[in-house]
């Protein structure tokens, strides 16, 4: 099902680890690593999307530290600048009219989705 080009998709943020729901609409896990204990089943994914998470660097440096989440956000937006992972992740956007972006972190409001959201609203 394609979206009407006269209005943006919503993005949703979602932790992986809550039901799926019909209401998530294009489900897309955005972290790097597999979560811990989720099956592929149980995920219900539509597209596992490595390629947008932080950098194994980035992610290693910031250590999900809430005083780093400035600066972080900084360095993951330059990454996603150049990222061919936020160009794909544009382009589901374009195709559905919610996509949920589900992460493993279980701070809702201190991980990298948060950051990708606001990034790819701003774009």
């Amino acid at each position: 099902m394609t979206r009407s080009q006269s209005s943006p998709a919503e993005i949703r943020l979602k932790r992986i680890y809550e039901d799926a729901e019909e209401a998530d609409g294009f489900r897309v896990l955005v972290d790097r690593l597999w979560p811990r204990g989720k099956s592929k089943k149980d995920a219900a994914l539509d597209v596992w999307l490595k390629e947008v998470a932080p950098s194994p660097e980035l992610r290693r440096w910031w250590d999900h530290d809430p005083d780093r989440m400035d600066e972080f956000a900084a360095r993951y937006r330059q990454e996603l600048d150049e990222s061919e992972g936020a160009a794909a992740l544009r382009s589901i956007l374009a195709e559905h009219s919610t996509v949920t972006l589900l992460y493993a972190a279980r701070d809702e409001e201190i991980n990298h989705a948060v950051v990708l959201r606001q990034y790819l609203i701003g774009c």
